[in-house]
């Protein structure tokens, strides 16, 4: 009896070892400030509580982030936190006009994030893309503490284009009646932790030890590569799901991407060595010193020794991760598929001389009344993609379906697609056909002058991830199970070509949804104070009424157009 009842004072103090769940509670105060990111350009910029950088925010496993954001904009905004689930809250997704209104100017509200998953994620600005101008920062949801211990320490390297122009300036340059094609080409400067990449703090290592190093891409537009040459990068995860391990030279990383890779140093601490970054986009020119740019930093394993300089290695040679190579820890096999849809990303030239995406049948445009509020309110209605309007493109998914979306990407470009609510398997690369190939007005050559690349199809387990690259002329079988009632966006992260329209909307079984969720009463006051209905339609109508719905842009039939 004295043995229990030490054992039930124990428990009710607790144990110290005993890691309970939390509730992490941050205020954040969003609006703009000016800021010299880059050591090159001062300009208005986006901030939480007056700082950009956004100071990373960590969790554990099973806590929930209560993030209560007040706006001081002068605009609209909203949070998304890029790779959570939002299972059973799909109102938190924080996808603008989708998901819930923005908050307006002046007024508050606060997002519950539970933390139900393990890895490296990021919250982002997901409203008139104002991430690009700051609004982003990682995040890390840490394993409740085990042993025996995987790695001796945990770094964290966030990646992000900096532009010389704030975002909307940009994109009405490129979205406007009339613009040049192909657009004036702008190019970023690379901040890593926040800072210019070259600012960088040394990242301090002890011979012998594992680290662990997180790479997060907030970019908005570009692509990084990372190396360290001399070391081996035992990848461990991406977007969030754990990986077997697997050696690489170097990684190649996509907007909205996230990798973590172990990295063993070495026995000795006779030399530091340096890690490369670089910055670079294979759709605009290529210009020594502009396109693409070189950053580098210290891997430190001791103050003041020598660095070990190691001879230049071509890209060619380098061994670069590829998706289909990674497999899941927990090897979960390919779903079996109950449905095909196939979506292709092209590029139109409108009535009015506007230069816009489709990755279905329209180009995507924000609907009047946000997504979800139409799933949750339209009854039996909702089961059809007429009452989301046309511009929503949306495609209606019965629960607990197996989805394979066939991807075809027929065009010059590079894209970066990211599923909300979601991670999918990613099964086959492949070339597309040839005869569906579309090259730019400017390119010198003939649909029989591209070298297609050869079929990739993934061996044992399919690697599973929410933000996948799409290389031109290439087309990705990508599956998932519709299990999380919802409406969630499935857009390109490149954030020109998301607000020129490349985005499709997946209601996910709103039968179900109708039945386990209701619109806060928060959003929905956010919604009547900006004048937006909370509930109907695409136009906050009845059935499919859709009175006063702007018509889709039109596509301008010439061959110019089409060429």
């Amino acid at each position: 009896m004295a043995r229990l009842g030490r054992l039930l004072a124990l428990l009710a103090l607790g144990a110290p070892h005993v890691c309970r769940a939390a509730r992490v509670e941050l205020n954040w105060d969003v609006g703009y400030l000016t800021a010299n990111r880059d050591g090159y350009i001062e300009r208005r910029a986006i901030g939480v509580n007056g700082q950009l950088p956004i100071p990373p925010v960590y969790v554990t496993h099973g806590d929930t982030l209560v993030l209560n954001v007040h706006n001081s904009l002068d605009v609209a905004t909203a949070i998304h936190a890029h790779g959570l689930f939002q299972n059973g809250t799909s109102y938190y997704d924080g996808a603008g006009m989708v998901t819930q209104c923005g908050i307006p100017p002046g007024a508050n509200f606060t997002y519950e994030l539970a933390a139900t998953q393990v890895g490296t994620f990021w919250i982002h600005g997901h409203y008139k893309h104002q991430n690009t101008d700051g609004l982003r920062t990682p995040l890390v949801i840490r394993a409740k503490p085990s042993a025996p211990a995987e790695y001796d320490d945990d770094i964290l390297l966030s990646l992000e284009d900096w532009y010389p122009t704030e975002s909307q300036v940009k994109l009405a340059e490129v979205l406007a009646p009339n613009a040049p094609f192909p657009p004036a080409a702008t190019f970023p400067y690379a901040l890593i932790n926040g800072y210019n990449g070259n600012d960088t703090k040394p990242i301090r290592v002890v011979p012998g030890r594992r680290y662990r190093i997180r790479l997060v891409s907030m970019a908005a537009t570009e692509w990084f590569k990372f190396r360290i040459p001399g070391h081996k990068l035992d990848v461990i995860e991406a977007d969030g799901i754990r990986s077997k391990p697997h050696p690489v030279d170097g990684l190649d990383i996509g907007p909205g991407q996230r990798y973590s890779a172990i990295v063993t140093a070495h026995d000795s601490a006779e030399f530091n060595f340096m890690y490369n970054i670089t910055l670079y986009a294979n759709f605009v020119p290529l210009i020594q010193g502009l396109n693409p740019r070189y950053y580098s930093g210290l891997l430190e394993y001791r103050p003041g020794a020598p660095v070990k300089h190691l001879p230049p290695v071509a890209d060619s040679e380098v061994d670069w991760l590829n998706d289909v190579d990674l497999q899941p820890a927990d090897l979960e096999p390919a779903l079996p598929v109950d449905r095909h849809i196939e979506l292709t990303s092209r590029e139109i030239t409108t009535t009015d001389r506007r230069s816009l995406r489709v990755l279905d049948k329209y180009t995507y445009t924000e609907p009047m009344v946000p997504s979800l509020a139409t799933a949750l309110t339209t009854g039996k209605y909702a089961a059809s993609p007429q009452t989301y309007g046309p511009q929503a493109e949306a495609h209606i998914l019965r629960h607990l379906e197996v989805v394979e979306v066939r991807l075809n990407n027929p065009m010059g470009f590079v894209h970066a697609f990211h599923l909300h609510g979601h991670v999918f398997q990613i099964i086959e690369y492949g070339p597309v056909d040839r005869s569906t190939i579309v090259l730019s007005p400017l390119a010198n050559r003939t649909a029989d002058d591209v070298v297609l690349p050869p079929l990739q199809p993934f061996h044992g387990a399919p690697m599973r991830r929410d933000t996948l690259v799409v290389p031109p002329f290439h087309y990705i079988k990508l599956r998932f199970r519709a299990d999380n009632p919802g409406v969630w966006m499935f857009h390109c992260h490149m954030d020109t070509h998301f607000a020129a329209g490349l985005a499709v909307t997946f209601v996910e079984a709103p039968d179900v949804l109708q039945r386990r969720q209701k619109l806060p009463l928060a959003i929905r006051k956010m919604c009547k104070a900006q004048g937006i209905p909370a509930s109907g339609n695409a136009v906050g109508r009845h059935g499919f009424d859709l009175t006063g719905l702007p018509p889709p842009p039109q596509e301008l039939r010439t061959e110019t157009a089409s060429s």
